[in-house]
């Protein structure tokens, strides 16, 4: 059975340090997810910058946590889920559409909709989408900048989800409340 490491800012690679400090001064502690990514500086730097593209992407707060969770809960990560959960709070999310994503229920709008059903035939189907997915989503009144800021989306979770389901990360304190199981 292998351990992972989930380091602190004093025994994290150098080229980490930074990255750990800021997160660590902006939450008020460093998330096991970016601890155990720290023992790889590139993997965090490149969750960092995904990250921060996503959320300038086309999106408002709403669509962000639809496509976050949405991978999330397919992913099955029991890190992510509760802690975009958190994260949806902070960004004044409706707890309808919280709870709707974490319970696999219908969204608010069908707009809404609509972007839960395009990620997850991303997902799915590996990228592998129809046409006639794409017009529905198109439909919905997205377009091909949202399609690619989907894949942006997803990209981020795909390096989440999988250091966090590799590295088994235990939920941390500030999310525990919003503790998920599928």
């Amino acid at each position: 059975m292998s351990n992972f490491v989930f380091n602190t800012i004093e025994s994290a690679p150098s080229a980490s340090k930074p990255l750990l400090e800021s997160a660590e001064k902006q939450l008020g502690a460093v998330p096991g997810l970016y601890a155990a990514m720290s023992e790889s500086p590139e993997t965090l730097k490149a969750y960092f910058q995904i990250h921060a593209l996503f959320e300038a992407s086309s999106f408002d707060a709403e669509e962000l946590t639809v496509v976050w969770q949405t991978i999330n809960v397919e992913h099955e990560c029991t890190y992510c889920v509760p802690a975009h959960t958190a994260i949806a709070h902070s960004m004044n999310v409706d707890s309808s559409l919280i709870d709707a994503l974490r319970e696999g229920k219908p969204m608010t709008t069908s707009k809404l909709q609509a972007l839960r059903d395009f990620t997850l035939a991303m997902v799915r189907q590996r990228g592998n989408v129809t046409d006639e997915q794409v017009d529905a989503f198109f439909a919905a009144g997205y377009g091909q900048q949202q399609v690619m800021e989907v894949i942006l989306g997803l990209s981020q979770k795909v390096i989440s989800n999988y250091v966090n389901h590799v590295a088994k990360t235990p939920v941390d304190p500030m999310f525990e409340q919003f503790a998920w199981a599928k």
